[in-house]
């Protein structure tokens, strides 16, 4: 009778109660309403691998603005502006609003978790303000003053007087920086609405939790009870069957989820460069172009920055969009960007009259380079 009353007692702790992290973790910064879930979490210091978090993704709140810190080994402490966790997405900004002057500095995810898809090599210039107002250029304006102005191209064409300050290989800059990871994989789980968690944190193994009741499913409260109290042969075999038939299904659990992760990890991977062919004039020149009023504003919710060259848009300046996204960019910007790539720079919709190429792939997302007009 002891046997059977001990040998519930572990089969009900063990394989019934619906497991949760050991540890409650805040779950935000006081300066912001971004949830902080796994494999996020707050960290003392922003320890990357601190015991709220999967390592690499230990976070901080700014003692300034309360806002999520991330912090990465070679290139410093960046705001979080938000976080897709079904996608696996982490968009990040400078805390200064000057991502440009962060670029300059060389951007580099190793020592990370994280990668981003596309890389291009600009060059910085410093010019003076007087040729940059007269050639019509666009500065970058955290990095400019009344004597001197920085801009970033990757073409020719700049006033003789400009001086080269820099080359350097960059992300994808749009509203921050977008930042993918595949480990831990928790899309299934949080597809099912589910709380993603440690299974083992000596293993990093990760799991599934609190999903909600599909409705008939577990053991009746009195089944729960004629086991507990039950005694004599037939209730240890009863219990035996139990515990065998639940670990059978955890085993097969276990390897589906397994087999998922498989096919996932080889199918997705950051570090793959999608490369579009290009789009011929007569195509480009299709897209309606719009000129800018006195505000040099677009409407909600346009971004008043153009994402390819990095600069505001300016008063009487002309703006195409391409008609699949209806996205807009400086004219000159986007039509030598569809020139060479066949799809928006934004959402990477292909317009009509673009083929993709064989996707090119490289070892290290942090080492990946190309032109600005090429991804």
């Amino acid at each position: 009778m002891a046997l059977l009353i001990y040998l519930s007692f572990i089969f009900f702790s063990t394989f019934l109660h619906n497991p949760t992290t050991a540890q409650r973790c805040p779950t935000s910064c006081p300066g912001s309403e971004l949830e902080l879930k796994f494999p996020f979490g707050r960290n003392p210091n922003g320890n990357q691998n601190g015991s709220c978090s999967y390592p690499g993704f230990g976070l901080s709140c700014s003692r300034a603005t309360g806002e999520p810190i991330l912090k990465l080994p070679e290139s410093g402490e960046f705001s979080v502006r938000y976080i897709d966790y079904e996608a696996q997405q982490i968009w990040i900004d400078d805390p200064d609003s000057c991502l440009p002057k962060r670029m300059l500095g060389n951007f580099n995810l190793s020592g990370t978790p994280f990668g981003t898809e596309f890389w291009y090599t600009v060059t910085f210039f410093n010019c003076s303000t007087s040729d940059v107002t007269q050639n019509g250029l666009r500065p970058i304006s955290c990095l400019s003053d009344s004597n001197y102005s920085v801009l970033v191209s990757a073409t020719e064409g700049l006033p003789s007087t400009c001086q080269a300050i820099k080359a350097v290989t960059i992300p994808f800059v749009m509203d921050g920086i977008r930042l993918d990871w595949n480990e831990p994989n928790c899309r299934s789980c949080v597809e099912r609405r589910g709380d993603c968690g440690f299974t083992d944190r000596n293993s990093l193994e990760t799991g599934c939790f609190n999903l909600p009741s599909q409705g008939g499913g577990g053991l009746p409260r009195g089944a729960k009870y004629g086991i507990i109290i039950g005694a004599g042969i037939p209730g240890l075999l009863c219990l035996i069957g139990l515990v065998a038939f639940t670990g059978n299904r955890m085993r097969h659990r276990r390897h589906q989820q397994n087999l998922r992760n498989i096919e996932i990890s080889t199918s997705v991977s950051p570090s793959v460069a999608i490369v579009m062919s290009g789009l011929d004039g007569q195509t480009i020149e299709s897209y309606p172009k719009t000129k800018l009023g006195d505000s040099g504003r677009l409407p909600k919710p346009n971004n008043n920055t153009c994402p390819i060259c990095l600069s505001e848009y300016q008063p009487k300046e002309t703006l195409r969009t391409i008609p699949e996204c209806n996205h807009y960019f400086h004219a000159d910007c986007i039509d030598e960007w569809l020139k060479m790539n066949g799809s928006c720079p934004l959402c990477r919709n292909s317009p009509s009259g673009s083929a993709p190429i064989t996707p090119s792939i490289s070892s290290s997302g942090s080492s990946s380079s190309s032109s600005l007009l090429s991804p």
